[in-house]
């Protein structure tokens, strides 16, 4: 009995490749010199008492065994049925090839390009305390720059919030570990603004953030240059002084675009120059508050939007374009390699 219900197992579990192995499996089972005609003849040893018990094992083995072959027999028919049918002179059907969105190659642009000068990426939530958005970056309660940023509150509290820029991931990531660091952090922000039909709630920005010894406003530059010429194929920047609550100084970068066609006059609006993100030297209160000497070391910020430079790169004219889709404009983005 223990022997029939281990071929019943082993019948429930076969299946077949091909039909010479489902012909194996039907000649072990069901030919003359098979399983199941081995075992109807030893049914006259079978003491009376069991006769009953036996018979009806024996029977549910055979009708596994035929159901199976049936089943295989079939789905291997139908199989050479659409073979058949298949007229193999004619050409494959041409599968069309997706495109990356502009945004994600803008992005792997970014990073490729700081990469190669040891920049390493760091990532964090987008649900934010307020420490890490605002208080840790130089931006205490009530503090006016604080309107700067229209911000999403959580539910959960007035202290939990959708994080405004990627700074956040900076202050986690310098609480953690210790210098020298250089660091990447490209992510989803969000602003609550409303000002025309243009505007959006999630934005794509992308910071970067050095922190060593003797780091100083030549090395930001430097640094600036080489990804502008990298990025763009133009290394000449100009930086404009301006404010952010947790640089000191700070300052707005620009990159000569140049006038040299009508597209470029109105890019420009005739200056030859383009505004492409922010940047400044980390201010000593933000180190401060990850427990970082500012004494001992000194850094240097940046921050750009992923949109914007996308907007430059390939002169796209609407930004709406970037979350409709159409895959006319989703089509032209198949020749890019990252």
């Amino acid at each position: 009995m223990d022997q029939i219900k281990k071929y019943i197992d082993e019948a429930r579990e076969f299946t077949a490749q091909n039909p010479a192995e489902l012909e194996e499996f039907r000649i072990k089972f069901l030919s003359k010199k098979g399983i199941l005609n081995d075992l109807f003849a030893r049914f006259k040893e079978v003491p009376n008492e069991q006769k009953k018990e036996f018979g009806q094992v024996v029977n549910e083995l055979k009708n596994i065994v035929n159901e199976k072959v049936a089943t295989l027999k079939e789905s291997f028919e139908n199989i050479g049925e659409i073979h058949s049918k298949l007229d193999l002179t004619r050409p494959g059907e041409i599968h069309e090839l997706g495109a990356r969105h502009p945004i994600n190659i803008v992005k792997n642009r970014i990073i490729d390009i700081f990469s190669r000068i040891g920049f390493t990426l760091s990532d964090g939530p987008e649900i934010e305390d307020d420490w890490h958005n605002f208080t840790a970056l130089n931006l205490p309660e009530h503090h006016p720059a604080r309107d700067m940023q229209d911000t999403f509150f959580i539910e959960k509290g007035p202290d939990v919030v959708l994080r405004t820029h990627t700074s956040s991931v900076q202050i986690r990531y310098m609480e953690e570990n210790k210098p020298p660091m250089r660091i990447l952090s490209p992510g989803r922000v969000y602003r609550n603004e409303a000002i025309s039909s243009r505007s959006h709630m999630m934005f794509h920005q992308i910071e970067g953030l050095y922190i060593d010894k003797d780091v100083s406003f030549a090395d930001l530059r430097q640094t600036l240059s080489y990804f502008t010429e990298a990025l763009f194929g133009k290394s000449k920047i100009r930086l404009r002084p301006s404010y952010f609550p947790f640089t000191e100084p700070s300052a707005e970068v620009d990159v000569y675009w140049g006038l040299e066609t009508e597209t470029d006059y109105r890019m420009t609006k005739g200056t030859g120059w383009l505004e492409i993100m922010g940047c400044g030297m980390v201010d000593p209160n933000v180190l401060k508050n990850v427990n970082i000497d500012p004494e001992e070391y000194t850094g240097f910020a940046f921050g750009m939007g992923i949109e914007r430079i996308a907007l430059l790169l390939y002169q796209i004219g609407d930004i709406r374009m970037y979350t409709e889709n159409d895959i006319r404009f989703l089509e032209q983005f198949k020749s890019e390699l990252f």
